[in-house]
């Protein structure tokens, strides 16, 4: 078995199941701090800033990591849109604070007509004025970025809308697509390789999902290690054609 000399980690589904902290994934983390292996928890949650993963973790689940260790899809938008040109820092956003801050701390200056970059995510509160403005902004020219295409979310109800139902209606209504940025798109892991330090060829992909996790991986060309504690069952691995890397049940069976 191939030694990684860093890790990309899914949350939801890897490490807890919703409010169920998941015992191996504590000691895979362990394993990884007392053996000195970098990693990164890579996540499409685009609604919470880090300090809030990084506290959920801590009072939630008793595992103790620092920002530096989690990277959101509203973090991967946030570098992605800074990059494509430094001379254009204005942006209509539908989204939480954590997708809010990342564009504030890139410079992104927030306003509501002629934006550069209509930038859609989750939005918990989302009206039809919002819907209203970014439909304009997008029709008179402005780039569509949406964090993550993920059609629903768990929770202890059910699958409630997420990002993606939200950037769909966006859709719909100005009739184009948004440039995606979140799992399984290849950008969020290009910007987790760069804030990592490492190569697609040195870290594996480590989730729950075939559809999201594992292809984002795929994508990549990076290993992949499905865990089955979360979403993606062995009778849908199965049907694909490309299999994951690795397949665990648990990550106490993963060899460092």
């Amino acid at each position: 078995m191939k030694k990684y000399k860093g890790y990309l980690i899914d949350l939801d589904g890897t490490i807890y199941r919703g409010k169920d902290p998941i015992p191996a994934a504590k000691r895979f983390i362990n394993n990884l701090q007392q053996k000195g292996i970098p990693f990164l928890f890579v996540t499409n949650n685009s609604t919470q800033v880090p300090e809030k993963v990084v506290e959920n973790l801590r009072k939630n689940f008793d595992i103790y990591v620092t920002v530096d260790n989690v990277y959101t899809s509203a973090l991967a938008t946030a570098d992605y849109v800074a990059d494509l040109d430094e001379e254009k820092r204005s942006v209509y956003v539908i989204g939480e604070a954590g997708l809010k801050q990342a564009l504030s701390d890139k410079h992104f200056v927030f306003v509501e007509e002629n934006p550069d970059y209509t930038v859609v995510g989750l939005d918990y509160d989302v009206t039809y004025h919002k819907f209203e403005l970014a439909t304009l902004a997008i029709r008179g020219g402005s780039t569509f970025i949406g964090t993550n295409a993920d059609t629903n979310l768990p929770n202890e109800r059910g699958l409630v809308p997420g990002a993606g139902s939200v950037i769909s209606l966006v859709e719909c209504a100005t009739q184009q697509k948004a440039k995606y940025i979140g799992k399984p798109e290849a950008i969020i892991m290009e910007k987790a390789l760069n804030k990592i330090g490492l190569s697609n060829d040195e870290v594996i992909m480590v989730g729950d999902n075939y559809m999201t996790d594992i292809l984002a991986g795929i994508k990549s060309n990076i290993d992949t290690l499905l865990v089955y504690t979360g979403v993606s069952t062995h009778e849908l691995v199965k049907t694909k054609e490309v299999k994951p890397t690795y397949e665990i049940d648990s990550l106490d069976k993963w060899a460092f």
